[in-house]
């Protein structure tokens, strides 16, 4: 039963409890009247009394019920404000924008920005990288995912407003979602076979590999600005800046090769 329906209940009780009350009189002010009948008519007062008695007992009962309830529902409220206030202080450090594949170092990486406190109420010190949460897709022997380094609120903070402009955590760690699909697409160019290259995408597989083979880009995940196509990260103002601010925080180094403008993905030291 409900606050709503509790409150009904009693008030019906105390509704008729009145009028048991109002009966009463009329009986004692109708035997003072009629001495004759004046038996019948304190049977009926007793018959009143009783059940005026029952009601009132009732009523003790509901006022017992609503009393012991009152020290559960503070205890639940306070409990929902403390897992509320985790909840908040979680969702600081967590990005709109979750990777489909979790590199093991990133979440080392995490692990260490985050307080102390932090850590201790949400179980980081003891979390464990196991299959059945992170599903992390197999890779060709002798190729590594492309990094997964985002970045935290305090590292967004820490860059000057002209720099951060309006730019969102969400945004930039979402915008390194796809600096990590384009990487990971031309990985896949490289590594595939020539034989099961279709003829329009060979000569593209060709240039990635002689890129790819350079000083400056060898054994490193790589894209390419003309590969730039969103979902987030684009060539527009807001892209940018957004590749701005990942080379001021290390997240990547830029070369040219060529006509070819290269982005390099770099990893946590």
């Amino acid at each position: 039963m409900d606050v709503k329906e509790a409150g009904s209940s009693l008030d019906s009780l105390i509704s008729s409890f009145n009028t048991r009350i109002a009966e009463l009189q009329e009986l004692v002010i109708a035997r003072n009247m009629y001495a004759a009948s004046s038996v019948t008519d304190l049977s009926a007062v007793d018959d009143t009394l009783k059940a005026m008695e029952l009601q009132v007992q009732q009523i003790k009962d509901r006022l017992r019920e609503e009393t012991e309830a009152i020290p559960k529902a503070k205890k639940l409220i306070e409990a929902s404000l403390r897992q509320q206030k985790k909840l908040e202080s979680m969702s600081v450090y967590v990005p709109l924008h979750l990777p489909e594949r979790v590199a093991v170092i990133n979440q080392d990486h995490s692990k260490r920005l985050l307080p102390e406190t932090l850590q201790q109420d949400f179980g980081f010190g003891s979390m464990k990288l196991e299959e059945e949460s992170v599903v992390v897709p197999k890779e060709k022997k002798g190729r590594a995912s492309p990094p997964l380094w985002h970045i935290t609120a305090d590292e967004l903070a820490s860059l000057s407003s002209y720099m951060r402009g309006r730019l969102t955590l969400d945004k930039v760690n979402a915008a390194i979602n796809d600096m990590a699909a384009y990487a990971e697409a031309n990985a896949q160019l490289i590594a595939a076979p020539r034989k099961k290259l279709a003829e329009d995408t060979l000569e593209r597989a060709l240039q990635l590999r002689d890129i790819a083979m350079t000083e400056a880009v060898k054994g490193k995940h790589f894209f390419l600005e003309m590969d730039v196509k969103g979902p987030t990260l684009k060539l527009d103002n807001t892209g940018k800046a957004i590749l701005t601010v990942l080379r001021h925080l290390g997240r990547i180094s830029e070369t040219r090769i060529e006509h070819h403008r290269v982005i390099i993905l770099l990893k946590p030291q």
